[in-house]
């Protein structure tokens, strides 16, 4: 960049924006500041009143955002910077409740701390910038009357040294007190640190809810390709060595043995396929729900299992598909550790929150990190910020707790 460029740019348009920005942020300082100080003098002086002081203090709360609208629409205007704008607060139809939330929210006090200041700061920077502009307008006037009169021109070159001065000064104060402002503006009306971090904490939520609910929906997909195309194949394997092992009796013993073997292969193998099928996502828990499918369950597990479910609506599909993970990976557990005699489960739902239990009177001594099964449990269960607890004293008995989120 030349001299003469950056020169140019010194008291380009942006240095003239600049200067619009710091009056306009004294004209709407002092609008602003002198209705925030009004409303709440009103709610301080007028306090006995009562009625005054609350509706002093919700005009004061339901004008603060438009204060602050239009402060976003200087800064955007004259600047082009546009502000983030804070986080919405979730909707509230009691009138009482707003007043306190807004009363409470920090966001609120912050706003109101920049409106107040910005008056002042804005005024201390129009005074700066009238000095600097008028200033060197006024001392070049000066400066060309004395250069006039002879016995007066050094006084003339001074003044119009100080003229030159205060035009190069100008743009300088402009952007320094635009900057102030600007720093000013974005930590006190856009969001702030925490605001930021409940807004991404919120996004990683919504992400993950989407990436379990995709992943589920894959289960399902994946259990349906199954159960209409490999496992019907694998039926009509079986049926078809199953009748040849009746009617084909006059070939050789090795080819019998064969084709026994084959069927006895298909049978096993199209069991194990209807267990893994179970365990992505059975039909009969999108068809039914969890009363149905933890019924399967129960009749399929090797001990005694007492079932109770007592939920009136059903929760939705990822929710399920976790709380029939948690009964089966817990009754898997019971029969191949516990020793167990008896098991019993017993599901309810009350408002938003779907119960889960699992009591087995088994040997105890039950925890996530002494193996992979009640770490992945803890872990299904953690997806959807449902909450895990496990009673299990050696000796037993052993009872698993969960709470699942139905929102």
């Amino acid at each position: 960049m030349t001299i003469w460029h950056r020169i140019r740019a010194h008291w380009g348009a942006a240095t003239w924006l600049r200067t619009l920005h710091v009056a306009m942020g004294l004209l709407t300082g002092l609008l602003t500041a002198g209705a925030i100080v009004a409303l709440l003098a009103a709610a301080v002086l007028l306090v006995w009143t009562v009625v005054v002081p609350v509706v002093a203090v919700a005009a004061l709360f339901w004008l603060i955002p438009h204060f602050t609208a239009l402060q976003r629409a200087r800064f955007a205007a004259y600047l082009d910077l546009r502000i983030p704008p804070l986080p919405p607060s979730p909707p509230v139809r009691n009138p009482v409740k707003w007043l306190i939330g807004q009363a409470k929210a920090l966001s609120t006090w912050r706003q109101i701390a920049y409106h107040l200041l910005c008056s002042l700061l804005n005024g201390l920077g129009s005074g700066a910038l009238l000095i600097t502009w008028g200033g060197t307008v006024g001392m070049a006037v000066l400066s060309i009357r004395t250069l006039d009169f002879s016995p007066y021109k050094g006084l003339g070159l001074l003044f119009a040294v100080i003229a030159l001065g205060l035009f190069f000064a100008g743009p300088l104060v402009a952007r320094a007190f635009t900057w102030v402002d600007v720093i000013a503006g974005e930590a006190l009306l856009g969001p702030s640190i925490s605001d930021e971090l409940a807004q991404r904490v919120e996004t990683l939520q919504e992400s993950r809810a989407e990436v379990i609910d995709a992943a589920d929906a894959e289960r399902r997909r994946i259990e349906r390709d199954l159960h209409d195309g490999t496992q019907q194949r694998l039926v009509w394997l079986a049926m078809n060595l199953g009748m040849a092992r009746a009617t084909l009796t006059d070939l050789p013993e090795p080819a019998i043995q064969v084709i026994a073997q084959a069927h006895e292969e298909a049978k096993q193998a199209l069991k194990e396929l209807r267990d893994l099928v179970r365990g992505l996502h059975p039909a009969v828990l999108t068809d039914e729900g969890l009363d149905a499918a933890l019924s399967g369950l129960a009749a399929r597990a090797p001990l005694p299992v007492r079932l109770s479910v007592d939920v009136k609506d059903r929760a939705s599909p990822t929710i399920e598909a976790v709380a029939f993970f948690v009964v089966s990976e817990a009754l898997a557990n019971i029969a191949k550790h516990a020793e167990a005699a008896n098991a019993s489960i017993t599901v309810t739902r009350k408002g938003e929150l779907l119960r889960l239990a699992v009591h087995d009177d088994g040997k105890g001594g039950a925890a996530p990190e002494r193996g992979t099964g009640l770490r992945g449990l803890a872990q299904r269960v953690g997806s959807v910020d449902g909450r895990l607890r496990i009673d299990s004293p050696a000796g037993g008995p052993t009872t698993i707790e969960v709470e699942l989120p139905c929102e």
